[in-house]
């Protein structure tokens, strides 16, 4: 019989989770798939990673059983463990780093502020504008991303094609961006650029796999 005892177990085992998160690409990679289900080619290509280096990085995440596989055809596809689960832990650890890692909050003052320094939205407000029509919701993910899933009613335009396609955007209504989570760089990009422009905008707190976790619906491009 193993003399180690119950709390010890656990705490080995929290320790095997904690080590499988304790690297950038992996985090990296964990956001990639709180936006849906990936094959190893398509992650590696989002994450700018060698294949190699990608399955190397999933098999530890695997191990740590927040990542499950399953196979179409040829392809092995990956996808969280547990979605709203993965998720809350990955936001709580950066409020946790943004309360007590001195570089992550001058990131955020340097980088994020500058670019929006408005109180963004909170999903509960969102929801009754949403639900009063006062809003035009845009999504400025990749269309791929959308496709797997987004907020009810939300434009797509992503960020790249942002420009070019202003007039989809009507001036008379309050828009609020969103895209993959807290540290995604593309909403407040898109706020920036839209408020140059004279628009009236706004930034959701998080992103669709926060919004998801929370239980609220979402969308999908059949």
């Amino acid at each position: 019989m193993s003399s180690i005892g119950p709390k010890q177990a656990i705490y080995e085992n929290l320790a095997g989770v904690a080590q499988a998160l304790g690297h950038a690409h992996r985090l990296e990679l964990l956001e990639h798939l709180a936006q849906g289900i990936r094959t190893v080619e398509e992650l590696s290509a989002r994450a700018h990673l060698t294949f190699a280096n990608t399955s190397r990085h999933l098999q530890l995440l695997r191990r740590a059983r927040l990542v499950e596989t399953e196979r179409r055809g040829k392809h092995i596809l990956y996808r969280l463990a547990g979605d709203a689960e993965v998720v809350t832990l990955i936001k709580a650890l950066g409020r946790v780093g943004e309360r007590n890692v001195a570089e992550i909050g001058r990131v955020v003052t340097d980088y994020f502020q500058t670019r929006d320094a408005l109180e963004p939205v909170s999903r509960d407000d969102l929801v009754t504008r949403l639900r009063d029509n006062l809003v035009t919701l845009l999504d400025v993910r990749p269309q791929d991303e959308f496709a797997l899933g987004h907020l009810p009613g939300a434009l797509n335009i992503p960020f790249a094609e942002l420009e070019r396609r202003l007039g989809e955007l009507p001036k008379s209504r309050e828009v609020i961006a969103y895209c993959r989570g807290p540290y995604c760089i593309l909403s407040f990009e898109a706020v920036a650029a839209l408020r140059s422009r004279g628009y009236r905008v706004r930034r959701l707190e998080d992103g669709y796999p926060e919004w998801k976790a929370a239980g609220l619906p979402v969308e999908s491009v059949a």
